[in-house]
């Protein structure tokens, strides 16, 4: 709003994505696996709105971005879209027949549903997710592990050599490009692990198209995401008319792009100018 040169008492109001379980309409946070120490539920929607002056809107971080490329991006020509998300998770967006679809608030986690029973521990603590398997978080503890056990990988010492302390997703970009086998072992099972859970949710829902984005999916691009569509073919049910699969095109401002759009939707009739 600064930089805009705008008061944010003028605002319509702002939209905000957060990771986690959302209650859209108290504002409220309820879960979120993925932040270390969660103690919730946490009254993100008022807490901000108290500091900022102004309305606030809240909406799950992927579900708002997922939202942008339905409405400006890699969706915007389907009536249905999937959006998944791989990064440090795996998590997910819907839109169903143009309107976005948040069942109870926690729809879309597609990261938790199970492919393999009583398969990898995930970080949400069960067993057999797909993020268990395609995770960022979960593959540089796989790999962790297989250090530990004496196998040869580059990935740390790129991870070191940058200053880094977590395998972000251009160290894994840069250690499939010298080909270290460790990482294409684990992008490979985490490809699979995608093809599979996101057919199943293609076999459940007729989705028209799915949309890859996140730090990962972004970051390996088309030829990857290629791959996915690839790993999806054994399993969807109606073989003969997949959904189209695409990289989200919005890059890292579609969850900004559709936290606006959020809180343009949701404003009062007649108060839907600034936001």
């Amino acid at each position: 709003a600064e930089e805009a040169g705008v008061e944010t008492d003028s605002l319509v109001g702002a939209g905000v994505g957060s990771p986690g379980a959302v209650d859209a309409t108290a504002g409220i946070v309820q879960r979120a696996g993925n932040l270390p120490d969660w103690d919730g539920p946490f009254p993100l929607g008022p807490t901000l709105e108290a500091a900022l002056g102004t309305k606030v809107f809240l909406g799950n971080d992927v579900q708002v971005g997922i939202e942008a490329e339905f409405a400006l991006g890699a969706g915007r020509d389907f009536s249905s879209l999937l959006g998944v998300f791989w990064g440090t998770g795996v998590g997910g967006g819907l839109v169903l027949d143009r309107s976005p679809w948040l069942g109870r608030g926690a729809a879309g986690e597609i990261g938790h549903m199970v492919i393999r029973r009583g398969g990898a521990r995930c970080p949400c603590g069960r067993h057999g997710c797909m993020e268990a398997y395609a995770g960022r978080a979960a593959m540089e503890a796989r790999a962790r592990e297989l250090v530990a056990r004496g196998e040869p990988t580059d990935l740390f010492r790129i991870m070191e050599k940058r200053g880094r302390t977590r395998l972000q997703s251009g160290i894994w970009a840069r250690a499939l490009e010298r080909e270290d086998p460790m990482a294409v072992e684990l992008i490979e099972r985490a490809i699979l692990a995608l093809g599979a859970g996101i057919a199943s949710a293609v076999n459940l829902l007729d989705i028209e198209a799915v949309v890859i984005g996140g730090g990962l999916g972004t970051r390996l691009g088309a030829p990857y995401v290629k791959r996915i569509e690839r790993a999806m073919g054994p399993h969807l049910f109606v073989s003969d008319r997949p959904p189209a699969v695409s990289v989200a095109s919005l890059g890292d401002l579609g969850g900004a792009i559709g936290a606006a759009l959020l809180s343009g939707r949701r404003a009062p009739a007649g108060h839907r100018g600034l936001g």
